[in-house]
């Protein structure tokens, strides 16, 4: 019997990052890191002004993990009050977006969002957009951290 598994787009800041968090999550098949919600053909040289954002496609098994758990990753692995920006990387390419594949995981996320913004006292700006023009980044900025850990010590 062949596996099924799902997808999640998000985008919390940069997506080295991002990656990070979610390439250690049980259930987590595999991650690509890309560009999402823009227009045109992007690289990281022109996603900001493409007005794509930074994000994650994530392969998971439902079985192990679910989209609703993945969007508790979501909410811890940034800060969602923060308006195009995530520390010091400042650009609508850092933006804080969900972007839903289904009926149903908007309204995963939307419930997710509600839920959340109890643990924060500024008012959460994550979008939720259905998915648009996802592109893998280029292959320098795939696991980036894996492949440039004597760099970062802080992890």
């Amino acid at each position: 019997m062949e596996k099924t598994y799902y997808k999640a787009i998000f985008a919390a800041g940069c997506f080295w990052h991002v990656q990070e968090v979610f390439d250690k999550v049980s259930g987590v098949i595999a991650t690509v890191v890309g560009y999402a919600g823009g227009e045109g053909v992007p690289s990281y040289d022109n996603a900001e002004a493409l007005n794509y954002a930074e994000a994650i496609k994530i392969s998971f098994d439902p079985r192990i993990t679910t989209y609703s758990e993945l969007l508790e990753f979501f909410w811890k692995a940034h800060d969602p009050t923060s308006l195009n920006s995530q520390g010091a990387d400042v650009g609508r390419r850092y933006r804080s977006t969900i972007f839903f594949r289904s009926e149903k995981q908007k309204n995963q996320a939307l419930a997710s969002r509600e839920a959340a913004q109890k643990r924060f006292s500024r008012p959460i700006v994550t979008e939720i957009t259905p998915e648009k023009n996802f592109y893998p980044a280029e292959e320098e900025h795939q696991k980036y951290f894996e492949k440039n850990v004597k760099h970062f010590c802080g992890l």
